[in-house]
């Protein structure tokens, strides 16, 4: 998993509430159980026109949030089901950070598992940062996990909430099997002394 420290760039205004897991990435799309390739599916439905063309309304298809990596959404992101798939295509696009007042709880904690780092703020710090992402290209925001601050293109900053274990995490690119693997001297000697103790196991 990609470390998360500081990352800086322009910010795509999502104006829904309650975007779910199928709106993220729809059921056609998975088939699969690799986390590669489901980039091309987010937001398929509303992505694409019928004939498989890019909609042009869609925020992330306009020129100004072209590979947008912070995405900032209104109420209760990723709610609905618990596909793991969707934090997969977010990161497959490029989004890296996702800003928003509330997230369902699962697919919050599927993101810290995948490198994402899901930020909530308030309604009034969302607004603000509405405001600002609406100012397209010329508007980056800085976004820095160590100081847990939330920096705007006119050096206003949010300071934001982060369980510190999860921090630790993101900021040394630790999944699931990485913490494992940090630990493998200790499982190493674990397992030689258990063997010498028990020889018959």
């Amino acid at each position: 998993m990609d470390k998360f420290t500081t990352l800086t760039g322009v910010a795509a205004p999502l104006h829904m509430v309650n975007v779910d897991t199928d709106m993220i990435i729809p059921k056609q799309y998975l088939k699969t159980i690799k986390r590669t390739g489901l980039g091309t599916g987010l937001f398929s439905e509303m992505r694409y026109k019928d004939d498989g063309s890019d909609n042009p309304d869609f925020v992330l298809n306009k020129p100004a949030y072209k590979g947008a990596q912070i995405l900032v959404a209104g109420d209760n992101f990723g709610c609905g089901s618990s596909r793991e798939h969707a934090p997969w295509a977010l990161l497959d696009f490029g989004i890296r950070c996702v800003i928003s007042t509330s997230f369902a709880d699962i697919f919050y904690n599927n993101c810290f598992k995948n490198g994402i780092l899901p930020i909530k703020v308030t309604p009034e710090q969302l607004a603000a940062l509405f405001d600002d992402a609406g100012r397209g290209a010329n508007a980056k925001i800085t976004v820095d996990l160590e100081s847990q601050t939330i920096t705007g293109p006119d050096g206003g900053s949010i300071s934001f909430e982060i369980d510190p274990f999860r921090k630790h995490c993101l900021l040394n690119g630790l999944d699931d099997i990485g913490l494992t693997q940090v630990k493998a001297d200790k499982i190493t000697s674990f397992e030689s002394k258990l063997a010498e103790d028990r020889p018959w196991a």
